[in-house]
């Protein structure tokens, strides 16, 4: 299955579980797919000693699962890309939604 995660939230364990499934996800041999927006693209300032969201986010992109940052959103927070999200686009996004079999939200 290919597996589509949108995130724009900033709740630390919302996020942290979303990455969760992404990461169980490529375990069971699936593909996933990241796309943050809006708030979302904030999720590496989210840890907390409870909720490690980048360790999360780590594991995603080391297991062969993708992230991307909505370039609008990061340039609205004064913020760029980084290495582990890098910046995109509408139509990455539109793609993600596209060839996705299944498309969850947090």
């Amino acid at each position: 299955m290919k597996l589509g995660i949108v995130i724009y939230s900033t709740d630390a364990e919302t996020v942290w579980n979303a990455f969760r499934l992404g990461v169980f996800a490529l375990k069971e041999g699936d593909t996933v797919n990241v796309f943050l927006l809006a708030s979302g693209v904030e999720c590496e300032s989210l840890d907390t000693e409870r909720f490690s969201v980048t360790g999360q986010m780590t594991e995603l992109v080391e297991k062969g699962g993708k992230i991307l940052a909505c370039g609008t959103c990061l340039k609205i927070r004064n913020s760029e890309g980084t290495e582990l999200c890098p910046l995109s686009t509408m139509k990455d996004l539109y793609e993600l939604v596209r060839d996705s079999d299944k498309v969850v939200t947090f």
